[in-house]
């Protein structure tokens, strides 16, 4: 079975061998075996159904929560010769009769389906009636209350375990720490299965987290010196907590010039719809959004995921910058880090409707995302921590590495800081008790009497912005917290005492200054730094989106922009050289070949 897996991975897939444990895990699904697979986004977990679809008696199920997704697998899947369907609401009741009697005569591979859809006693009694080759979990993550994503309707499907028990499930996640694991299995009934964990590593995307300082501005300098600018032609997001801000950066985005679009979920269903179908299909769009953007988006050339404010936790933050670089390509994953952020997202812990324990552990979730932002390590290996993959090495491709961060002991300006907090009534942000620490004489220190504190004054060896983020951190170490309940003034910590007293010593971290940041252009972002090569690599992506265009389909189910790039590199000069890339297959082969073979050969030699 694993020679005809290979043969099926180079014909239908254009790969020439299988990544990390695909392989085992494609076996051992063959052979019927359940298993819970846990890959970084862009590993490949697709090709760990898709394969065993292809070879195992019947119709694949895939469970997939939203309708984007399902419409880009299955476009992708028809590109590659593979006889693929999805069923949900884009269909019409006639396409939907069709598409299960399919499935009961054996024509298909595989059928995309949401979880509500299969739970219905009508399609379960259909699934009765059909050979069933397999069923696909995906997003599996969604079926654990301690994830950053869950989803009741999953909680229902251990019972394709109980009705289909000869059937394999698969379950897979790109974003999933050790207790949210454990939930899969034991939800899912999944013990008896295979776990299969390639870790969380995406080696390619570049980590930075910058003081927010004037964040528009801040955007607007990233974009220009990593990213090209207007003139980059480069596909990124940005994610803002409000829908108010994101109309906004998208409308300050559009006056810059960049082609911006804004998708929250306040806006008309049309409008999101068509702005998504945009990004989707079209190259070099920023989108503007909140988290309910992007979970079903699997645009493998976005080149940058920023965020403008802090998201709720280090796996929503996992799953939000795994958007960015899918096709293997250098990309950046850039955040801008504020105390009020911290405020804002602890607000939206305290005011939703979860029970007590689910927002206490929202709560430990954000402390971690807070160490991750104040941290003077290797930023992946923090984050790796957190999911239990651990990384020996720096790994010199995130803002820490490339610009190492200088710690100082901030014991006496923590004391400092602690103590103001304490003698201004713990009633006040961090604006105000920074100004009384600088000894600001303004009308309100005297009508509230601080400028009378002993603590006024007494810090002025540092400057405002190094006040700041002696706040932010102090917060992140739990020493200070935002109370909530009042009016986001500022508290002591349960743990500041030893502190105070001197018992303990505190190291704090110096926010480097900003440096310019050498220009990067589409093609350098690719790897290709011979001219003569990036300006065939943007021939070959012109005629991809021609080609989109003509089928109405996203320009990267034609190709990812890796296999330009290796087109670009190598110039193959026939079919059977350019078979040999990765990333072409037969189908694609016969069907494109000669359309790129032509734009390699109007381009000249190398």
């Amino acid at each position: 079975m694993s020679d005809r897996a290979r043969q099926l991975l180079h014909d239908v897939f254009g790969f020439e061998s299988f990544r990390g444990s695909q392989g085992a895990v494609v076996d051992h699904v063959i052979a019927g075996g359940d298993a819970l697979v846990l890959m970084p986004t862009g590993g490949g977990k697709s090709l760990c159904y898709q394969l065993p679809a292809l070879i195992r008696e019947g119709v694949a199920v895939v469970i997939s929560p939203l309708i984007a997704l399902m419409e880009d697998q299955v476009a992708a899947l028809k590109q590659a010769g593979v006889r693929a369907a999805a069923l949900n609401s884009n269909r019409t009741f006639g396409d939907s009769l069709a598409i299960e009697r399919q499935m009961r005569a054996g024509e298909l591979d595989l059928v995309y389906v949401a979880p509500e859809r299969l739970l219905t006693p009508a399609f379960l009694d259909h699934l009765d009636g059909c050979p069933i080759a397999l069923f696909a979990i995906d997003e599996a993550h969604c079926v654990s209350q301690w994830g950053h994503d869950f989803r009741p309707e999953y909680l229902q499907l251990a019972l394709l375990h109980q009705r289909y028990p000869r059937v394999p499930r698969i379950a897979l996640t790109a974003t999933a720490d050790g207790p949210t694991r454990k939930d899969i299995v034991e939800r899912l009934d999944l013990a008896e299965g295979r776990s299969f964990v390639a870790g969380f590593d995406r080696p390619n995307i570049c980590y930075r987290v910058v003081a927010k300082n004037s964040a528009f501005s801040q955007l607007l300098r990233f974009i220009e010196a990593e990213h090209g600018g207007t003139g980059g032609g480069q596909a990124g997001i940005v994610y803002c907590l409000s829908r108010r801000k994101v109309e906004e950066t998208a409308a300050r985005l559009r006056e810059a010039g960049y082609n911006a679009l804004a998708y929250h979920a306040g806006m008309e269903k049309a409008a999101r719809t068509e702005n998504q179908h945009r990004f989707i299909n079209e190259e070099g769009i920023v989108m503007v959004a909140t988290i309910a953007f992007g979970m079903g988006i699997d645009k493998p050339n976005v080149r940058f995921v920023a965020h403008l404010d802090l998201p709720k936790s280090l796996e929503a933050y996992y799953q939000e910058t795994g958007r960015a670089g899918r096709d293997g390509l250098p990309a950046n994953a850039w955040m801008t880090d504020g105390l009020q952020d911290v405020a804002k997202v602890q607000q939206m812990v305290l005011a939703s409707d979860a029970p007590e324990g689910q927002k206490r552990i929202e709560q430990r979730k954000l402390n971690a995302l807070l160490g991750f932002c104040e941290t003077t390590r290797c930023r992946r290996q923090v984050l790796l921590d957190y999911f239990a993959d651990h990384l020996p090495e720096p790994c010199g491709n995130c803002d820490t590495c490339l610009t190492p961060v200088e710690s100082f002991d901030g014991t006496t300006v923590a004391q400092k800081a602690l103590s103001c907090v304490y003698r201004t009534g713990e009633v006040f942000g961090a604006a105000h008790v920074i100004d009384v620490l600088l000894g600001s004489e303004t009308p309100r220190m005297e009508k509230l009497r601080h400028d009378q504190l002993s603590t006024f004054g007494i810090g002025k060896e540092l400057s405002k912005g190094e006040w700041q983020s002696v706040f932010r951190q102090l917060v992140a170490h739990g020493l200070l917290r935002v109370d909530m309940e009042g009016y986001g003034g500022l508290r002591l910590g349960p743990d500041c005492r030893p502190l105070l007293k001197g018992e303990t010593t505190l190291a704090l971290r110096h926010d480097p200054q900003q440096r310019k940041a050498k220009k990067k252009v589409a093609a350098a972002a690719a790897g290709l730094a011979d001219p003569a090569d990036e300006a065939l690599f943007q021939a070959l992506r012109q005629r991809r989106l021609a080609l989109a265009k003509a089928q109405g389909v996203p320009p990267y189910v034609i190709f990812h922009d890796s296999t330009l790039v290796e087109i670009a590199r190598y110039r193959p000069g026939s079919l059977e050289d350019l078979s040999r890339l990765p990333g072409v297959g037969q189908a694609k082969l016969a069907r494109y070949g000669d359309d790129f073979l032509s734009v390699v050969a109007d381009n000249g030699p190398a």
